[in-house]
């Protein structure tokens, strides 16, 4: 799971969902405050159905746990030509939430169910010199997961998720001075298997697969300006690929915990959405490479009714060269500094606040030459509440 890193193809392009290219980790949850540090082995609450479904052992009989979200920045897009108006940040705010259910079913089988949305953005070029190309786009998802976990042993649980995904997808451009809009929407399946290990008494480990989504969007994507005939690379498709996630948590002593994460996502399988000039690719060249997540957390519980957060993490570029990226997909190195606390409201419930940073790589758009221009010292944060409840 890693990348939904950045926008601009909350529009067109390829993923808008987990880490390091388009795809987040941020759905609302404790995590967020952790920068996903230990999300496939934490498994404190019911939002490890969308981490690692095999946490669902080390949880209560019956618990829910629910989450808000915000997620603003700045993407500023400005063209090489100072004679054309640039979008300036096409970045909007955009809301969030996710809620899980957790239950016991015996001694060893638990069952759950999540709703959640971790990828898609809200993004707006505005009145520019290519607002005929694109105006306006925004990709929504939200993901229905049925989960289950089985303790094999006292020492190892496995899991199994499987996802229905809902996507839509809007695009607006100008059309002989007037919007236009375009819009679909898809139901697309995918599927996580997650396996949780208890290596000592005090230390866990985690492993979480997940596999590849498609879906499919019907929407021209040509659009006929002065300067030729240019189709967007929507032909049909928005993807998340296949991922892998490995996480540790180490409980020091009853107040100090540390974790980290080690994560791949296939992204190099989707070669590089293109923009073509006259039914031309400006380049058939794979753009796209496999991306790389690390990430180191800490936990401190000054009293019983505390818990505070912090936690680094580092998402390599999905691209080859950040001086080629496409100018609906741009991304780069990600980091992410996260912060949060939990407080204990009664012995049931809990609420959590979570804060976090994401600075992204600078990219430059060479193709096509008369949009081309430069991401520079694009940004985003995230604001959450969450609250869990025991029964």
């Amino acid at each position: 799971m890693k990348k939904i890193a950045l926008v601009c193809s909350g529009l067109l392009c390829s993923s808008l969902a987990h880490a390091s290219a388009l795809y987040f980790y941020e759905i609302g949850t404790e995590d967020t405050a952790l920068a996903g540090a230990g999300q496939a082995a934490r498994a404190q609450d019911a939002s490890t159905i969308a981490t690692n479904p095999a946490g669902m052992t080390r949880l209560p009989d019956h618990m829910i746990t629910g989450g808000l979200q915000g997620l603003g920045g700045n993407i500023d897009y400005q063209l090489d030509n100072d004679n054309r108006k640039s979008p300036g940040n096409v970045m909007n705010f955009m809301p969030n939430g996710s809620a899980f259910y957790s239950q016991k079913i015996n001694d060893n089988l638990y069952a759950g169910i999540g709703m959640y949305g971790n990828f898609g953005l809200g993004i707006d070029f505005g009145n520019w010199a290519g607002d005929g190309l694109i105006k306006k786009s925004s990709l929504l998802a939200l993901t229905v997961s049925p989960s289950i976990a089985y303790k094999l042993s006292d020492k190892v649980s496995i899991g199994a998720s499987v996802n229905a995904n809902y996507g839509f997808l809007s695009l607006t451009r100008d059309v002989n001075g007037s919007d236009e809009k375009q819009k679909d929407h898809d139901w697309a399946p995918s599927y996580r298997l997650g396996l949780l290990m208890q290596l000592t008494d005090q230390t866990r480990a985690g492993l979480t697969w997940n596999s590849k989504t498609d879906y499919d969007f019907s929407i021209d994507g040509k659009a006929r300006l002065p300067q030729g005939d240019y189709n967007l690379p929507i032909t049909a498709q928005v993807n998340a690929p296949q991922s892998l996630m490995f996480s540790l948590v180490h409980d020091i002593d009853k107040q100090w915990s540390v974790m980290g994460d080690l994560g791949w996502q296939d992204w190099s399988q989707f070669g590089a959405p293109q923009i073509q000039v006259n039914g031309q690719q400006m380049s058939k060249t794979n753009r796209l490479k496999d991306t790389w997540h690390t990430a180191v957390g800490v936990q401190y519980r000054p009293t019983e009714l505390w818990r505070l957060n912090a936690g680094v993490a580092f998402d390599s570029t999905p691209y080859h060269t950040q001086s080629d990226v496409a100018m609906t997909l741009p991304t780069g190195d990600e980091w992410r500094f996260g912060t949060g606390a939990q407080y204990q409201l009664t012995p049931a419930s809990n609420v959590g606040v979570a804060v976090e940073y994401l600075h992204m790589q600078s990219s430059k758009v060479a193709s096509p030459g008369v949009f081309s221009g430069s991401y520079d010292h694009p940004y985003l944060w995230f604001a959450s509440v969450n609250y869990s409840y025991q029964f």
